[in-house]
Order: C-alpha cells, then structure tokens, then sequence
C-alpha cells in the first residue's frame, strides 16, 4: 500500500495509516484465516483481539525521545475472560491489537503478546512457550539454518548479543522470552512454525534455560 515502515531497535513505529493497516489485516485476514484453518482440523477457535472483552489493555508506547506512535505496551491481561474460553473447550485466536480504555486501539509487538499471556496464565496452568517463525532456531550464523543454539541462559544470551551474533528483530524477541521465563512460565523454545510437534518434544529448535 505505499506506507513507509519505519524501525527502531527490531520494534516497529506504527503511524495512523499503519494502524488501520494491521487492524485491517491481523485481526481480520490474518485472524479469522488461522480460526478456519483450526476449525478444518477439529480444533474449535475463536479470534479476538486484545479490545474484545477486555481482554489485554495496554499503553501508547513512550520511551526516551523516541515516538513510537501508535505502538502500545502491555499493562494487564484478562485471564479470567481467557480461562473461561479455555473452561467452554475454545482456543482463543488473538491477534496483537491492544487499547488503551479510552477508545484508542494500539498495535503491540506480538511477541510481546505471547509473553504477556504466557506470564499471566503460567499462575493457573504450567505453560509452555513457543515462539514459531520461519527460522529452526536461534542462529549462530543468520545465513546458515543449521547453525541452531540448542540451547542459550542469560549469560550466554549476553555474550551473543555483545559479539552481535543476535542483533535487531530477534533482541525483542528473546527480551521477551527471557522475561516470560523469569516470570513462572515453565519452558521457552523457538523455532520453525512447521516443526511444532519437534519442538514442543525438545528435539528441534532453540530451548531458554535459568543459568
């Protein structure tokens, strides 16, 4: 559509057209395509958004001199709307639109989102986390797919963003992991969207661990 895309740090800033855009698209196509495709395989979904019944309220986005727009921090989630979804045997959809209660909508970074719920549910169930993407892990070499981390702690995390091994997109995500780790969730893994099941087995892709 034209919209310039502007990044800082691996975050997106999200101006007003880009807002319309990604609420258009994720919570829309994006959403209600996954819903049918988990329907087709007997798993019965529902998508939401982070607006519909409350279920994650979140802030515009300030930090330092940087204006990140319409980009939205996560403040609460709603577990108890998402327990009773879990309660009636729905799978909850949900794509990374925030608001503010004011009426605002915000795009919030979605692996921010994961974490977030992850977090908030790891107090009633033993959650596990993953991370799918288009890569098998978190690489040595971003150029080779083989060259997956089986397994990283926060020091090593350290020394690999300092040799600037990881860098950009992928800080935030593994910010996020780390964090969802901290925070009572049982195990964090990334990896290869179509290798689910390897994953969540521990054979494939990348495992957090404490140090």
């Amino acid at each position: 559509m034209n919209i310039p895309q502007q990044m800082v740090d691996g975050r997106r800033i999200t101006d007003e057209a880009t807002l319309k855009v990604v609420t258009m698209v994720y919570a829309g196509l994006i959403n209600k395509n996954i819903v049918a495709t988990l329907q087709s395989a007997g798993c019965n979904a529902i998508g939401i958004t982070g607006a519909d019944a409350n279920t994650i309220l979140a802030h515009k986005r300030e930090t330092g001199n940087i204006d990140y727009g319409f980009a939205g921090d996560v403040d609460e989630v709603n577990t108890g709307f998402l327990q009773s979804l879990l309660q009636q045997g729905l799978s909850p959809v949900i794509a990374p639109i925030t608001h503010n209660g004011k009426g605002q909508l915000l795009n919030t970074n979605a692996d921010t989102i994961a974490q977030e719920i992850a977090r908030a549910m790891s107090a009633a169930y033993a959650v596990d986390l993953v991370y799918s993407f288009e890569k098998s892990g978190v690489l040595l070499d971003a150029a080779n797919n083989d060259s997956v981390i089986p397994k990283i702690t926060p020091a090593y995390y350290r020394e690999l963003k300092e040799k600037q091994v990881i860098f950009a997109g992928m800080i935030p995500k593994l910010d996020n992991a780390f964090k969802a780790l901290g925070d009572g969730v049982k195990n964090v893994i990334i990896g290869d969207a179509e290798e689910l099941p390897a994953l969540l087995s521990g054979q494939r892709g990348t495992t957090l661990m404490h140090e």
